[in-house]
């Protein structure tokens, strides 16, 4: 499969928007690869990240239970799939999935891991994946019925997550299920904290959302008036929290 990485443009949120979006593929496609495909493995991990993984797999299950059981003759856009345990399930529900991260890396380890039941092929073959590297916002990707977005908006502040949802938008059919980092005063210390670490030794910083400001900023952008909330739920486990919110089409 071809990558897209050379044809994607800069998202419709911003310089902002593309300068984050740079930090986190040079992060995680050389700095964190390695201990990311570790952490979404079987393979024994130190009793913190063993609290993140079982929040992540949480937040999947949450994610999917959104979904349905039956996703035959759905489009899924997995915008930021990582090492693509989500986009295997979908497809498994028989879902058509478009699986993108902006690491190469992650998604050369999602491909492998990808059950041989479910060949990769294109992304309008019910019940398959097609894996690609790039940016999620690129209009090159198309239409879909849904687009889950898990764990790959919580890095960006809350005007360009309103941006990404507005950019989708118009070519989603039915939800939008994504997660952001709400802001807790566990978080909002951990945040605080790592600005003061050298930049060459830190990961990007997870941006802390305030729920109520990004439901109202969500209901003030005109390219998401079709949409309304209708799902809100925290995962916490042990260092992983994140909010899962769905927007459905009216």
């Amino acid at each position: 499969m071809n990558s897209l990485t050379d044809v994607m443009r800069p998202g419709k949120a911003g310089a902002r928007y593309a300068a984050r979006r740079r930090e986190l593929e040079t992060y995680f496609d050389r700095t964190a690869a390695q201990a990311w495909a570790r952490l979404t493995s079987d393979e024994k991990v130190s009793r913190v990240r063993a609290t993140v993984r079982a929040g992540r797999d949480a937040m999947r299950a949450l994610i999917m239970s959104r979904l349905g059981e039956d996703l035959q003759d759905r489009r899924l856009l997995d915008a930021g799939c990582g090492t693509g345990a989500l986009a295997a399930e979908a497809a498994a529900r028989g879902a058509a999935v478009t699986a993108i991260d902006l690491s190469p890396t992650l998604v050369g380890i999602a491909r492998e891991r990808c059950p041989a039941a479910l060949p990769e092929g294109s992304d309008a073959e019910p019940g398959r994946v097609s894996f690609l590297s790039g940016d999620m916002l690129d209009d090159a990707l198309g239409t879909h019925d849904h687009v889950v977005a898990m764990d790959s908006l919580i890095h960006y502040q809350l005007p360009d997550i309103v941006s990404a949802l507005s950019a989708l938008a118009p070519r989603t059919r039915r939800s939008i299920v994504f997660t952001v980092a709400p802001s807790t005063p566990m978080l909002t210390v951990m945040h605080a904290v790592g600005k003061l670490f050298p930049k060459g030794d830190k990961s990007p910083a997870i941006e802390p959302a305030r729920l109520g400001r990004l439901s109202d900023a969500i209901g003030s952008a005109p390219a998401l008036s079709d949409f309304e909330i209708t799902h809100s739920q925290r995962i916490a486990s042990g260092f992983y929290t994140s909010q899962c919110v769905e927007l459905t089409r009216r």
